[in-house]
């Protein structure tokens, strides 16, 4: 019996073994070594091929970016379940795109979705959905003192693209704590999977350190990818990163399918006029030229890039462009390149102002710009991120066609896709992935990143930072509607919501995940002949009974001020001691260090809000140096309400018969973190921003002849949500502004 249960045990502990050999470790045996690879997708110079029926035929990627956040939840939380990616792939399909695209390896929730959903598809004889995976770079590696050779950087990346081969085949087990997604990955998705992009947008510092560390490994030679002599120490990992993923699936799995290495301008192959060198500090290129394939790889490789309109412009410089000379009087410009370099200039006709023009006669430096990496690559090109945001906030604008970074309506976020991707057809690319799907709270901006809570962003929706808004799909508050809308109808306010009564009229307030309402109501009031002032009371530490800018007085010591004043001249102003600007970027852009010159605890100035747009800003022709910025406190007048013929997203303020209802982002009102009523402190006490809470704010109204007296106040209760959060999917204007668009392609 000892002896049965001793053998028991070691053919437990074999099969135990074997079990994780195979699943965890990825450890296997070739039975048929002789077995002939196969593929379905291939490409030529320009074209990317998918094979039917036989023969391989033209295939465009119209694709989707997928994410992986959602409400209350970070990307590395991997919280969304199957149901919900079930529905997501039936919306985007029915959207037109035939892609998905997503970054890294996801929760097994992800694969068994997209399994469920395209064997129901082709049992029902219908197209499936296609996948173009991703292998990611930690952000932590590469923004740290590592190069790309580390083990931290390219060993990881070697083991991951094993990794997400055998996931993809059906054949892998993740733990949770591997630092991506985990699960029993069980099904084979790869019929479904036409290629990989390795990697993410590159550092430019990061592949520059790396080529000075390692100025000897210039060269790699594998059995299905090899560099060039021009190739550089970064694009000789690259090469070794491909022919890596390639082989393991070949020998283990017998296929293969497309590669692509991502890129953005930042490493653009170019070499750029002394604007672009200085101003942008354009310091290392990544070329996939210089990364050739051997016959032995019967697929197809593409160049990939991220490419949006209002980042970096380089062309904008280019086309206005300005000599620099260093301290030894030479051109920068002929000082950075070499006779071999593919400077900017070659890749321009000798009339180079033609190439700025689109096909509409305008001048389009995003079309000029794809247009410019079409003909440079002898391989296709596919765009695989382009969009805009519909957030409030604005960090980048595009000076030529209007697509900017944020501040964009949902409608006009759909025009804006359209026509990129009409510039990036037109400009003969292989395909393209609009960035992104969903919403995504968590997110961060450089412009606002400095007065939020950065450990709970994922808890409330900042509608002033743009990069959490680029979705066709949005999140609103509310399970199932938001608490107010600022349309006009009243039937949503009550009694409950009242903070002030006077004589004429009422304050009523409210909040959610996303704003703050407001709505006054008084007879006196008539919104297109009157001014409405607003003042609030957030913070104990500062504020002024004052405000010398509308000769105004408060019965408290206020720190913000609404003036409503007509459909295009109304704003919010914060007092200048709790200025975010001046605190943050008044070196930048008032040439002083705030914490020598603090501004009084009561001054009664008050200040317009703006957010930056460029800290440091070239003006070509001249050697002047400024700063940008725009005015966010800017109100604008519409109706917020989704279900409105006339609904515009970006409408903060509209007016009723006596009255008005007003919607104001969190962190316009200095909220780091409203789920937990968390605003700035005194920023001169601090030497820069923190945190206090707060358990409730205060504000009035004033109106016609009350305004020349002091203006009472009343209280709101401040309750957080901590990390319970409530949301409701939408489908956004634009995403069936793009569906009626790509379906009638089609």
């Amino acid at each position: 019996m000892k002896k049965f249960i001793l053998g028991a045990c070691i053919v437990v502990v074999l099969l135990t073994m074997v079990y994780f050999a195979y699943y965890h470790w990825g450890i296997y045996i070739d039975w048929n070594p002789e077995a002939p690879v196969t593929t379905f997708m291939t490409t030529d110079e320009d074209t990317i091929y998918m094979k039917r029926d036989g023969e391989y035929v033209p295939f465009e990627i119209r694709g989707v970016n997928l994410g992986v956040g959602i409400p209350g939840h970070w990307a590395t939380d991997y919280a969304i379940d199957e149901e919900t990616y079930l529905r997501w792939f039936q919306w985007i399909q029915e959207m037109g795109a035939n892609t998905i695209r997503v970054y890294t390896i996801l929760q097994d929730d992800f694969y068994n979705a997209f399994y469920t959903y395209n064997t129901q598809k082709e049992a029902q004889g219908e197209e499936p959905l296609w996948l173009i995976h991703g292998v990611w770079v930690n952000d932590y590696v590469q923004n740290s003192h590592r190069d790309a050779y580390d083990d931290d950087f390219l060993q990881a990346l070697l083991e991951d693209s094993r990794t997400l081969v055998d996931i993809l085949h059906g054949e892998r087990n993740l733990s949770l704590g591997y630092g991506l997604g985990s699960g029993s990955y069980r099904n084979d998705v790869s019929p479904w999977v036409i290629g990989y992009i390795l990697g993410v947008e590159w550092e430019d510092v990061t592949v520059a350190y790396t080529n000075e560390k390692y100025p000897e490994r210039t060269s790699y030679e594998g059995k299905y990818m090899y560099t060039t002599e021009e190739a550089s120490p970064f694009e000789a990992m690259l090469a070794q990163v491909g022919d890596n993923i390639i082989e393991y699936e070949s020998v283990r799995y017998k296929q293969q399918r497309l590669v692509a290495f991502s890129n953005w301008p930042t490493t653009d192959p170019f070499y750029y006029t002394a604007d672009v060198t200085t101003h942008f500090m354009k310091s290392a290129q990544v070329d996939v030229e210089h990364i050739k394939t051997t016959d032995a790889f019967i697929s197809g490789h593409f160049a990939s890039y991220h490419v949006y309109p209002y980042y970096p412009d380089y062309l904008q410089y280019v086309l206005n462009a300005r000599g620099v000379l260093d301290g030894n009087g030479r051109n920068m410009s002929a000082y950075y390149f070499s006779e071999e370099d593919p400077k900017i200039g070659d890749m321009l006709s000798g009339n180079a102002r033609v190439d700025f023009y689109d096909a509409k006669g305008q001048i389009n430096t995003y079309y000029a710009y794809l247009k410019i990496l079409n003909e440079y690559h002898t391989i296709p090109v596919v765009i695989s991120e382009y969009g805009v945001s519909t957030g409030r906030g604005m960090p980048q604008r595009d000076v030529n066609t209007g697509r900017n970074q944020g501040n964009m309506t949902e409608e006009e976020q759909g025009q804006a896709i359209i026509e990129c991707y009409e510039d990036i057809m037109a400009a003969g690319s292989a395909g393209s992935c609009v960035f992104t799907w969903q919403d995504e709270w968590f997110k961060r901006t450089w412009n606002t990143m400095h007065a939020v809570d950065m450990d709970n962003t994922p808890y409330w929706s900042d509608y002033q930072t743009n990069e959490q808004y680029f979705g066709l799909l949005a999140f609103d508050p509310g399970e199932e509607k938001s608490v107010s809308y600022v349309d006009g109808d009243l039937s949503e306010w009550t009694k409950e919501d009242i903070i002030l009564e006077r004589d004429t009229g009422f304050l009523a307030m409210k909040y959610d995940e996303k704003f703050l309402y407001f709505y006054v109501d008084d007879e006196n009031f008539n919104p297109e002949e009157d001014v409405l002032y607003i003042p609030i009371d957030t913070t104990p530490k500062t504020g002024s009974t004052y405000c010398e800018n509308y000769d105004l007085v408060f019965q408290r010591a206020c720190d913000f001020v609404i003036c409503i004043d007509g459909r295009e001249n109304s704003r919010i102003v914060v007092q200048e001691r709790y200025e975010t600007m001046r605190a943050s970027f008044g070196q930048e852009t008032q040439q002083i260090d705030p914490y020598l010159m603090p501004v009084d605890a009561d001054t009664p100035v008050f200040k317009e809000i703006h957010l930056v747009l460029q800290l440091l800003k070239y003006v070509s022709g001249t050697e002047e140096e400024v700063y940008e910025t725009y005015e966010t406190g800017k109100l604008r007048y519409g109706n917020a309400n989704p279900e409105d013929e006339n609904f515009d997203s970006l409408a903060d303020f509209i007016f009723t018969d006596q009255g008005v209802e007003i919607r104001i982002p969190w962190q316009l009102l200095n909220f780091a973190n409203p789920s937990e009523m968390m605003i700035h402190d005194d920023y001169y006490e601090n030497y820069g921003i923190e945190y206090i809470e707060i358990e409730e704010m205060f504000a009035g109204y004033a109106t016609g002849e009350d305004v020349e007296n002091r203006i009472p106040c009343g209280s709101l209760k401040l309750e957080g949500w901590g990390r319970e959060v409530t949301y409701h999917e939408r489908l956004k204007e634009s995403y069936y502004m793009v569906k009626d668009y790509w379906t009638a392609s089609n």
